[in-house]
């Protein structure tokens, strides 16, 4: 029913924003890997609600409880079991808008598929559902650290503000220097405070969080249907507000001729073949090739915002809709560590079948 992702690596996710938690279930994780609690807790920390001025003053420390799949630090290779309880919920602040559809949420769509939603803070269509994301994506990093895989997001644009560099040029040291969670601190501090005008206009801005992958080695991913690049995709248009995704050269390739595009194959000085340019964002034929892996996710406006809208109610009469509760003016900041995450179940799913399918 659309609450599972993966294939070998299978994450489960269940709970809802107003619910008493949310958790989630690791299928397929080897055994004998080394489970970092603490680094799970810092991913958690990242994406949590109530960081800085810029995000929604929601205060949840998403603390989790390891029920099973663990044995003295390490993976059993049975289910990991993780819950996040909910400790702050103000459901009161959704009663306005108990029988009434709230414009570009998905109050309407969830009502004509179920007959019944929740719509204390949007139930499970809310973003608070991808605090499980995090933690599977956390232990999905944690495999993909012990073959080498990095997985590092930051962002890229907020509104019309666009950081013109490229991943290359950049210090990703530097991602979780600032609140924006963007490596360039001048242009971070830029939209932060373009971040902060459109809050104190109680409107919401939308922006893109890019992706880089390095150390996947070549032959992730499957032919024909089951591509790459095409559960990458999925993956990012799963996560909530994500309005768009592309890989490699995008739809900037367009513009360029086969001759400009095309990426040479070398011999490295150890003897490994490697492409000298990647506009194919570390991917041709749905397989990966070697080279890092880059892609960019666009995410909109967050839907809910401070200012009275037009809308109608589930008998189809005209109401007025009026934003209240806690939200984030823009998604992106809180989004990296969702992105990662996501990645990271991707590559650590296909990581396990290139494992299986050849002696």
């Amino acid at each position: 029913m659309g609450n599972s992702f993966g294939k070998i690596f299978k994450i489960s996710t269940f709970g809802e924003s107003h619910g008493k938690g949310l958790g989630v279930i690791i299928d397929g994780c080897p055994a004998g890997l080394a489970i970092d609690e603490e680094f799970i807790r810092t991913e958690m920390q990242r994406r949590k609600p109530g960081q800085s001025k810029i995000t929604t003053q929601r205060k949840e420390e998403d603390e989790f409880q390891l029920l099973s799949g663990v044995f003295e630090g390490k993976s059993t290779g049975t289910p990991i079991g993780m819950v996040i309880m909910n400790t702050d919920q103000k459901s009161k602040d959704y009663g306005h808008i108990a029988d009434k559809f709230r414009p570009s949420h998905a109050d309407y769509t969830y009502h004509e598929k179920y007959g019944v939603r929740d719509y204390r803070g949007g139930g499970r269509s809310s973003a608070r559902e991808t605090a499980a994301r995090v933690a599977g994506g956390a232990v999905a990093k944690l495999l993909l650290k012990h073959f080498g895989i990095d997985i590092k997001a930051y962002v890229s644009q907020v509104g019309h503000l666009k950081l013109d560099k490229s991943y290359q040029e950049l210090d990703l040291s530097k991602i979780e220097d600032n609140i924006l969670r963007c490596p360039d601190t001048k242009k971070a501090e830029e939209m932060i405070d373009y971040i902060d005008s459109i809050r104190k206009s109680r409107d919401t801005v939308g922006g893109v969080v890019s992706c880089v992958v390095t150390g996947a080695p070549a032959g992730l991913g499957e032919p024909v249907f089951d591509r790459l690049h095409a559960e990458l995709g999925k993956a990012m248009l799963s996560i909530n507000a994500v309005k768009g995704f592309e890989y490699g050269s995008g739809f900037e390739g367009v513009s360029m001729r086969g001759s400009e595009h095309n990426d040479v194959f070398y011999t490295d000085e150890s003897g490994k073949t490697r492409t000298k340019t990647n506009h194919s964002g570390g991917i041709q034929g749905g397989i990966s090739n070697g080279e890092d892996i880059y892609f960019k996710v666009a995410f909109k406006p967050v839907a809910t915002i401070m200012i009275d809208q037009e809308s109608v109610n589930e008998v189809g009469e005209a109401v007025t809709v009026s934003g209240k509760g806690r939200h984030d003016p823009c998604v992106v900041p809180r989004a990296v560590p969702i992105v990662e995450a996501m990645a990271a179940l991707v590559l650590a799913d296909y990581l396990l079948i290139s494992r299986t399918n050849k002696l």
